[in-house]
Formats: structure tokens, C-alpha cells, sequence
């Protein structure tokens, strides 16, 4: 039985058997719903689940701030989640947190240290934490939040006095009793209303709590995008099992998007069907299937709610980009809309435009934070493509965008992912990760963040979790071009000197865009490696042909990896190929032909 030092939070629920004892199996859907939301929260604190207990959960943490951190967080979830509740359905968690060293047997933990995070759950507020003292004092002045001292307390079978200092909500900003606008861009800024209907459930009242509590928990991860409003759980669930027209119940409750979806078992299978529907036209915009094994109901749901918000989120995007007037007198948001709508054709010409009318909508708002986001993104991907020289002043303004974005929204998970994207491209590799994983607390469902996390991991040289990363970020949510994840896995299993790997993925890519510069150059180099010179030649002459003034040494001054060696195996390659080094050997070819 191995020992170790360790976190330990317990939870469960202030008058759960007056909740059971009402409305048995709604307390239980809601129950499994409410602690599906919580799941990303403990993952991205680094945090696991050791058991369940029925109204509750034992938690192991390796940090003790990470698991008061973490615990403040779920509250604070768990607040905004209550209110839209009515009051007596409304679930109020109590914690209890201790540090200490812990048995542990296969998944299990045990021990007086255990029992003691047990016993402080007791004396915890409803929706609050209680930390033992032992606990407050290891973690200090890095904790982001203030406890209060409650003095010393006594606890059945715990020989000693355990002092006891809490945190309670009431400092947390509660939302409106509507709950329908979670997104943080000022209201002129979001047009689009989406209404998540009820999941109908195909199979059974047995599975009733698991399509509720997908439909709830994509709901709440549709919400943390900041294009949108997303309508609360009480407006839409009150059409549960009425034959109504998607067009009268988006009128009923104002809703430009609705999502409506099924769940149906089979054995050990389950099958979710989702699709996104634009009620006024009836228009389907998008439709999914997801077929999985019911291993584990708790980890499934969280999966899938992950799939369906990264497929939906970027076709709402697009639907709303699409629609914009085309009158020349628009506002700020309009223009940025029209932007969005070139930049999602993917051509050169529309890249230039979109540009154009990021710029215009920037100045005619200088506080639009997407927008200064969306601009860095592109001004960056253009470098990589081979459409925008690269120059220190483009460099200096991508990277001024992205800080000011995060400034202007401090909330926005895609304006902390390309803050995270334009450091770790400049090397400024610490900078980069914290801001990744700002990104991800900010939004655990959001695949770009994850993706981009991948990229910082591929910059720093520890490919294996970028191309970890980078295929979760490619499997759920590969449909968002402003992300292009081939290319960077392509160049992960490069330096992994897994070379046929790297041309599966650089077709990928050159599928989407044939004149990809970095890609290019990376498929000549890995035909090198792989010591087919005449495939390597011929990719290197349509590299040369697309980019005439293509040298190694220009390429790689775009390149700031951590690990020299990186830099080197892929100079090597290129060189290999047959690539001109520098200005002099580009001189020379050029005199030969």
C-alpha cells in the first residue's frame, strides 16, 4: 500500500434526503448533471475523482491551493448554475478540504487525514468551503482568494481540535433570475440568440437523467463562447414534450438558432444525434452523430458535450457571418461579421479583405476585443501561409493586438489562446503557457485553446503531448479555420522523426491550402529524411516555383523553438532537399537557370 501527501476534498449536498425524498429521480438527474459541469473544473486543477458517495464526492489533489482553487471554482459554478433554478430545487454543495499523508490502495485513499476533509464538509456553509488550518497555512499567500478564521473546532473521532477557516459566496456576483445572457462582449455585439431544446430521450425513463444532463451541460459550454447569447435551461425545457414547430418555439422565446438532439441506448452502446436548425428558414446548418460505449456515463457526457459545442459553436459563426447586410453604412460589429465571412472562404483574396475590414471595424470601435483577436490570428496565419511577408512590425503588431485584446476582455478564452499563440511564437515560452492555461479555466470545452496548448508543447519540444493535444483538438473540432492543426501536427511528428506520419498529415493540409509555405518546406524536408531524393526534388521545385525567394535561412528566422536540436533536424532536412540556403546560393540558382 503506497503513502503520499496529498489534498483531499469531500463535497455532498446541504439537504439532499428532503430533495431525494420529494422528487427522487429529478434530484438524481440533476445531481449527475450539476456534477458533470464540475468535472473540467477538477481535470484543469489538476485534480481526480476518487469515488462518489451518493450525495457527494471524494476529491485527490497533488497541490493543496490547486484543490482550494478548485473548490472555489465548482462553487462559484454551482452558484451561477443555481440561480436558474427555483429555490427548492436549487443544489448547494458543502466542502471540506484537509492536506495530509494518505494510503493509498489501487484508487482508493484512506486514512485520518481523509476523515478529517470528511468532517470539515459538516461545518462548511451551504455552497462554501471549509479549509483545516493545517491546510491554509501550507497554502499562504498564494491563494486568489480570502478565507475567513472561524476558530477552532471539535469533530467526532478526530482526537485533536482541527481550526477551521471557510469561504462563502457571497462575494460572487450573482447573475440574473432570467439567466439567458452568460456571454461577456456588450450587448449591441450579439445578435445571435440560441435556444438549446431538450435532448429527447429515445430509450427509456431509465436514461431521462443522461439526456438532460447532456442538454444541460451543452448549454452551459455553448455559453462560455462570447459571439453569442444562449438561452437558460428554464426557456427552453419548458417545450419538453410538446408538438410544436422549431419556427413557434424560437418566436416564443426569441431564438435565432435552436439545437435540438436525441439520445437513444443499445447494450453497452449509446447514440447521440444533435442538429443546429435556423427556425425562420428551417435551414438544417449542421447535423452530428456520435456513437460511443457507456464505460463510464460521467467521463461520456463530458465527451460528448466537448464534441457537440466544438462542432456547433463555429457554425453558428459562420451562419452568422454569412447574414450580414451588405448595405456600405455598417457599424462596427457588422464589419467585423463581413470579415469573418471572407476570412471562413479560405482564399488569398479573401484573407486580404477580411483583413481590410478587421481594421475598419477596430477603428470604428476601438474597444472590440474579437475583433483585435481575429486580426492577430490572421495577420500571423498570412506569415505561414506565405501571403504576408514577415517583418518585425508585423510581429510587434500582432503581438500588441493580442495583449490588448485580453486586456479589453479579460474573460475570453480565445483571446488568452491567441495571446498564448503569439508569445510561445516568440519565444516567450513561460508567458505562453500561462495564458493557455488561463485559456482553458477560462473555457474547458473550447478545442482551439487545447489546440493551441498543443502547439506551445510542440515550441518547447515535448512532442509527444503536443500531438496529443493536437489530434483531441483535430477529432472535436476540426472545422474552425482559424486553427489548422495538420500543420502542426505534421511538424510535431517531424521532429518525433516519424517522417510518413508527417506526409499523412502535410496532405492534409495542403488539402485545405496547396500553397501552405511551412508546409511545403516541411514535406521536402521529411522526403529528404526518408532518403527519397527524386520526391523530395520534385516537392522542393514546387516549393521554390510557388515562393522564388525562399531561403533556409529566411524560414527559420520565423521558427523559435526551445530545443536547438528542433531547429537543426528540420535545417537539415531542408538543406537535404536540396533547399537554397541563403541570399548567395538563391543568387547562384538563379544565374544557372
Amino acid at each position: 500500500m503506497e503513502r503520499r501527501l496529498a489534498a483531499i476534498v469531500c463535497a455532498d449536498i446541504a439537504g439532499y434526503s428532503r430533495m431525494m425524498g420529494v422528487d427522487e429521480a429529478g434530484t438524481h438527474a440533476s445531481f449527475k448533471a450539476h456534477r458533470s459541469a464540475i468535472y473540467p473544473i477538477i481535470l484543469n486543477h489538476g485534480g481526480r475523482l476518487v469515488k462518489n458517495t451518493g450525495d457527494g464526492f471524494l476529491l485527490e489533489f497533488p497541490s493543496i491551493v490547486g484543490a482550494i482553487e478548485a473548490a472555489v471554482a465548482m462553487q462559484t459554478v454551482m452558484a451561477e448554475r443555481n440561480n436558474h433554478l427555483p429555490i427548492d430545487r436549487a443544489m448547494h454543495f458543502r466542502m471540506g478540504i484537509h492536506m495530509g499523508d494518505v494510503m493509498a490502495d489501487e484508487d482508493e485513499v484512506f486514512g485520518d487525514d481523509v476523515n478529517v476533509a470528511v468532517r470539515l464538509q459538516t461545518v462548511a456553509p451551504p455552497g462554501g468551503v471549509a479549509v483545516s488550518g493545517k491546510a491554509a497555512t501550507e497554502a499562504g499567500k498564494r491563494l486568489s482568494v480570502a478565507l475567513t478564521d472561524k476558530g477552532s473546532h471539535r469533530f467526532k473521532n478526530i482526537a485533536d481540535p482541527i481550526h477551521v477557516w471557510t469561504w462563502t459566496p457571497e462575494s460572487v456576483p450573482r447573475r440574473e433570475t432570467t439567466g439567458e445572457d452568460s456571454s461577456h462582449l456588450p450587448a449591441q455585439y450579439r445578435t445571435a440568440i440560441v435556444g438549446v431544446l431538450p435532448f429527447d430521450n429515445l430509450s427509456g425513463s431509465a436514461d431521462e437523467y443522461f439526456a438532460d444532463g447532456l442538454t444541460e451541460d451543452l448549454i452551459h459550454a455553448l455559453s462560455l463562447q462570447s459571439f453569442y447569447r444562449v438561452l437558460s435551461r428554464s426557456s427552453t425545457f419548458a417545450f419538453r414534450g410538446k408538438n410544436l414547430s422549431t419556427r413557434l418555439i424560437a418566436r416564443e422565446i426569441d431564438a435565432t438558432y435552436l439545437i435540438q438532439g436525441s439520445v437513444r441506448r443499445s447494450g453497452s452502446k449509446i447514440r447521440v444525434t444533435a442538429e443546429l436548425i435556423a427556425p425562420e428558414t428551417g435551414e438544417q446548418l449542421w447535423t452530428g452523430r456520435y456513437d460511443r460505449d457507456m464505460d463510464d456515463l460521467f467521463a461520456l457526457q463530458d465527451e460528448l458535450t466537448t464534441s457537440l459545442s466544438a462542432a456547433i459553436a463555429p457554425e453558428i459563426f459562420r451562419a452568422e457571418a454569412v447574414s450580414r447586410p451588405r448595405q456600405s453604412d455598417l457599424t462596427a460589429w457588422d464589419r467585423f461579421l463581413k470579415a469573418v465571412s471572407h476570412y471562413y472562404r479560405e482564399t488569398k483574396e479573401d484573407f486580404e479583405a477580411s483583413i481590410d475590414l478587421f481594421k475598419q471595424a477596430i477603428a470604428l470601435d476601438p474597444k472590440l476585443s474579437i475583433a483585435r483577436a481575429y486580426l492577430a490570428t490572421i495577420m500571423v496565419q498570412g506569415v505561414h501561409y506565405g501571403w504576408i511577408p514577415s517583418s518585425r512590425e508585423l510581429w510587434t503588431t500582432a503581438m500588441e493586438l493580442a495583449e490588448s485584446s485580453v486586456r479589453l476582455d479579460p474573460r475570453s478564452s480565445f483571446a488568452f489562446s491567441i495571446l498564448a499563440y503569439l508569445q510561445v511564437m516568440q519565444g516567450r515560452y513561460e508567458d505562453a503557457l500561462e495564458a493557455i492555461r488561463r485559456a482553458i479555466e477560462l473555457n474547458p470545452y473550447d478545442m482551439g485553446a487545447r489546440g493551441v496548448q498543443g502547439i506551445c508543447h510542440l515550441v518547447v519540444g515535448e512532442h509527444r503531448k503536443a500531438i496529443e493535444l493536437l489530434s483531441m483538438a483535430v477529432q472535436r473540432g476540426n472545422s474552425d479555420p482559424r486553427y489548422q492543426w495538420a500543420a502542426s501536427t505534421a511538424f510535431s511528428h517531424y521532429l518525433l522523426g516519424q517522417y510518413d506520419a508527417a506526409l499523412s498529415w502535410a496532405r492534409e493540409a495542403l488539402y485545405l491550402n496547396p500553397n501552405h509555405l511551412q508546409v511545403l518546406a516541411m514535406r521536402a524536408a521529411a522526403l529528404a529524411r526518408l532518403g527519397r531524393p527524386e520526391e523530395a526534388a520534385k516537392a522542393r521545385d514546387i516549393l521554390l516555383d510557388n515562393y522564388p525567394d525562399f531561403t533556409v535561412e529566411r524560414h527559420l528566422r520565423n521558427f523559435r523553438w526551445k530545443n536547438p536540436d528542433d531547429i537543426a533536424d528540420y535545417r537539415e532536412g531542408l538543406v537535404k532537399a536540396g533547399a537554397p540556403y541563403g541570399t548567395i546560393a538563391l543568387v547562384a540558382k538563379r544565374a544557372a537557370d
